[in-house]
Formats: structure tokens, C-alpha cells, sequence
């Protein structure tokens, strides 16, 4: 992690502080491909450092993935499915999101509910576009941001964590960085598999 953008990021932080935060992590989680590990664990380094609050560094993560995440919601309420996919169709390919990856990503959403809001966001290729399903389906807005809360806050504070305990050791901390990846994916599976048993549970009991 120590390049030339994590030193950019690391000053860039410095010198925006915790606004800094939530506008990176706010184009992490719209259509920017903008990776969450290179904005929260340096910045978790620097409250290690005591030049900024863990807390803060956290809160601010959060705020600003739940930011981008409605970004993508209201321009997909907005524009509609055919307008989207033609939309993705023309300018895709500069934001590395094709029609197809959302197609993929509605499939993901129509087999696990709005619980695939929460569960989206722990996996990697899927929390920057979950959103979009949720807003072509008009999703409850206190639901999505609950859910996108809940999802984006466990693994903003993963990430700080890391940096905040590891952010000297940049082996020890990409390694915990790969170890925190696969373990939001379990998360998201075991959530997903509890949720579902929980739904035909309560279907069978119905019937």
C-alpha cells in the first residue's frame, strides 16, 4: 500500500480531514471505482497517530458510503431500467460497469430480498452497486439505509481497525486487509443462509 496514491490519500486526508473521508468513501460507493481500502486504513493510521479520532475516521466512512449509496438509488429511481441500461450501454465502460454486471447485480438482489442491501455491502464487486436493483424496485428508503448503514458500518470499521492496529506494518496489514475480505464474504453467506432458512421456516409454519 505504500505507492503514490496512498501518499496522495494520506495527505489528502490530512489536509481535508474527516470531509476528506466522506467524499472518497462517498465515490467508493457510487459508480467511481474507488477502492475502500485505500482511504479508511491510512486514515485510521492517522488517528493511531493521534492526528485524527477513530471514531470520527468511522463515522465519516459510514456516512459517506451511505451518501454514494443513495446517489446510485435516486439516479436509478430516476431514470428507470431501459433509461439505466441504455445509460450503461453508452458510458459503461468508463466507470467498469456494464449492463451486464447490473443484471447480474438485480439477479443477486430479486434471489435475497432487501436483505441483499445489507449483504452487498461486504462483497467486493457488488457494495458499490447494489444500490442501483434497490432503486429500480422503489425499495423502502428506511430499509435501505438501515440495511446499507448496518452493511457499510461493519466493514468501514473492519477496515479501521486494521489500519488503526496494523497501519505500520504494511505486510501484516495487507494480509489482514486479504483475511477481512474473506471473512465479509462468510459474513454475507451466513447471513444470507440464516435469512433465508428464517423466510421458508416461517413459510412452512404459515402453511
Amino acid at each position: 500500500m505504500l505507492t503514490e496514491v496512498v501518499h496522495f490519500l494520506l495527505e489528502t486526508i490530512g489536509r481535508l480531514g474527516y470531509p476528506g473521508i466522506f467524499l472518497l468513501m462517498a465515490l467508493e460507493s457510487s459508480f467511481f471505482p474507488f477502492p475502500s481500502e485505500v482511504v479508511i486504513p491510512p486514515a485510521a493510521y492517522l488517528a493511531a497517530r493521534g492526528d485524527m479520532d477513530l471514531f470520527l475516521v468511522i463515522f465519516s466512512g459510514t456516512g459517506g458510503s451511505l451518501a454514494g449509496a443513495w446517489f446510485n438509488y435516486l439516479l436509478a429511481l430516476k431514470l428507470g431500467r431501459p433509461a439505466l441500461g441504455h445509460f450503461l450501454r453508452r458510458y459503461g465502460g468508463y466507470l467498469f460497469l456494464s449492463e451486464a454486471a447490473l443484471v447480474r447485480v438485480e439477479e443477486f438482489f430479486a434471489r435475497h430480498g432487501h436483505i441483499s442491501t445489507f449483504v452487498g455491502r461486504l462483497l467486493p464487486g457488488v457494495r458499490q452497486y447494489i444500490s442501483l436493483p434497490a432503486g429500480l424496485g422503489r425499495m423502502n428508503p428506511f430499509l435501505f439505509s438501515l440495511f446499507t448503514l448496518l452493511g457499510a458500518g461493519i466493514w468501514v470499521t473492519v477496515l479501521a481497525l486494521c489500519g488503526y492496529f496494523l497501519g505500520k506494518n504494511q505486510a501484516l496489514l495487507r494480509q489482514a486487509l486479504h483475511r477481512a475480505g474473506l471473512g465479509a464474504v462468510l459474513l454475507a453467506l451466513l447471513c444470507t443462509g440464516l435469512y433465508l432458512w428464517y423466510h421458508r421456516r416461517g413459510s412452512k409454519t404459515s402453511a
